[in-house]
């Protein structure tokens, strides 16, 4: 396998990224606030101007960009369709699991964000997974 093709599977294969940038509606963005210095405020700016509705996740449960915020996942009281992680990668298993129980149908892991394992336990669930790319980046490339 080339350094390519592992990366790639590593990530997320193109058709999966394109799936969830074409074919999904509500991404809960875990680590999104006020503050707009954060790359979690901008690729939220940005997937609104795709058409998506982001929920911030952030234990302040702040409102941003007109959206509630909610402390955790599981407070969130409609189904989400991703969630899109800035957290460290030693946080981000956790939020995968949690991911998981709340029925998502996708996690996304930002740029940065590798957890080889919870991509592993999140695959397994049955839902999909992107590791190590930004839903912003992959926008401006099509």
């Amino acid at each position: 396998m080339t350094t390519e093709e592992t990366t790639e599977t590593t990530a997320g294969d193109v058709a999966t990224v394109d799936r969830l940038l074409d074919d999904t509606t509500t991404w809960a963005v875990v680590g999104l606030s006020t503050n707009t210095a954060r790359a979690a405020h901008g690729v939220a700016r940005v997937l609104r101007q795709h058409g998506k509705r982001i929920v911030p996740v952030h234990p302040d449960a702040e409102t941003v960009h007109g959206e509630q915020g909610y402390a955790t996942l599981a407070d969130i009281p409609f189904p989400v369709d991703v969630v899109d992680v800035f957290v460290r990668s030693d946080l981000a298993g956790d939020v995968a699991d949690q991911a998981v129980a709340i029925g998502a149908k996708a996690v996304w892991f930002q740029l940065g964000v590798v957890d080889e394992d919870a991509a592993a336990r999140v695959r397994a669930a049955g839902l999909d997974m992107v590791m190590d790319r930004c839903p912003a980046i992959e926008l401006g490339r099509r």
